[in-house]
């Protein structure tokens, strides 16, 4: 009867643990069993019971998060990379695993979120904020009222390069030259359509208008196909790079009234500028204005998980700073304060009142 008995409970053993809670009831109605067969064996299969479920416990408090970040070639995926490995560092301590995964960028990743197939993205602040209003200006789609904001990071400075014998120097001189305003439905395109208006100029102003996607306008550049360029984009840049290497070319400021008043307007803009010296042929800073790459997420991500993120890059930001050229400037203030497009997640929010960096 007892090795019946025995047999019977290895074998439920090998298909699952999760009876043993089950066959230990059992033996407890059996009382002659226990006192006079297996006293031992009982006293053993308690100690499997409390061990088992101590396993239990610890993969049902593991999580696993995934992070959309953009195209392998271009700053959001280095970024991503970066932000869950400082995340991944601290695994042993919250017990949460990031993954990044490659993605078309902004725009799949705000869907994404919105369909709950992502955790985190990253995304220009401009698009957040049309998608988390559903205003439709850049995003076609019905209000996200879920979109939460964790944290703001580097700026995409809107550039513009122009080509030296142009005479192009300023944002004023692409006036009657050959533009390219970029592809439809991009972000350039309407920054650029953005600015044109507030400036009260159309088309017609310009000599000829393209619609270049943004990794043949360098080569058109060079080409002698365009005069003027646009790009909003994290600096360094290679494309940027492209662009005034292989030919003589200059980037333009990008102020005046017009700009100021554009950003005092709109919340997703920032003032920004492009480091004298980085580029070939122009030593000089360029003051410009620009959008926020932006940090995301959802109501539907736990306060906890959300929290965890926020404090591992935030505890190791000297370390998240070394990790691309594009951070090289960025400060915790920064990231908490500009171009914030949606409410905060209320697990960042937890995190910056513990810190001071929110009131």
């Amino acid at each position: 009867m007892g090795r019946g008995m025995m047999g019977c409970f290895s074998c439920l053993v090998g298909q699952s643990w999760i009876v043993l809670p089950l066959f230990a009831y059992a033996l407890v109605l059996s009382q002659e069993f226990l006192v006079v067969f297996y006293p031992r064996f009982f006293i053993n299969l308690g100690l499997w019971v409390v061990l088992f479920s101590g396993m239990a416990v610890d993969v049902a408090a593991a999580e696993s998060i995934t992070l959309g970040s953009g195209g392998v070639t271009g700053v959001y995926y280095p970024a991503g990379r970066a932000l869950c490995r400082l995340v991944n560092k601290e695994r042993s301590t919250h017990g949460i695993r990031c993954a990044v995964e490659s993605t078309s960028g902004s725009l799949y990743n705000l869907d994404a979120l919105g369909a709950q197939e992502l955790d985190l993205g990253i995304t220009q602040s401009d698009w957040e904020y049309h998608a988390y209003k559903g205003s439709g200006q850049l995003l076609d789609v019905a209000a996200n009222s879920d979109l939460r904001t964790v944290f703001s990071m580097h700026t995409e400075a809107f550039t513009v390069v122009a080509r030296e014998d142009s005479g192009i120097r300023s944002i004023d001189d692409i006036k009657g030259k050959r533009v390219n305003l970029g592809n439809p439905g991009s972000g350039q395109y309407a920054t650029m359509k953005m600015l044109m208006k507030a400036k009260g100029w159309t088309e017609d102003d310009f000599s000829r208008v393209f619609e270049m996607s943004a990794s043949n306008q360098a080569t058109a550049l060079c080409n002698d196909q365009i005069d003027v360029m646009v790009y909003i984009v994290g600096h360094p840049s290679g494309a940027i790079k492209e662009a005034t290497t292989s030919c003589r070319s200059v980037i333009v400021d990008v102020t005046g009234d017009e700009v100021d008043q554009l950003i005092n307007s709109h919340s997703y803009y920032r003032f920004a500028s492009i480091p004298g010296g980085m580029y070939q042929g122009n030593k000089r800073e360029v003051a410009t204005f620009g959008v926020g790459a932006t940090l995301i997420s959802s109501a539907h991500v736990s306060d906890t998980v959300i929290y965890q993120v926020v404090r591992s890059v935030f505890e190791h930001f000297d370390e998240f700073k070394r990790s691309h050229p594009v951070f090289a400037r960025l400060t915790k203030q920064q990231m908490v304060a500009d171009s914030l497009s949606a409410p905060f997640h209320a697990g960042a929010v937890k995190y910056y009142k513990e810190m001071g960096l929110l009131k």
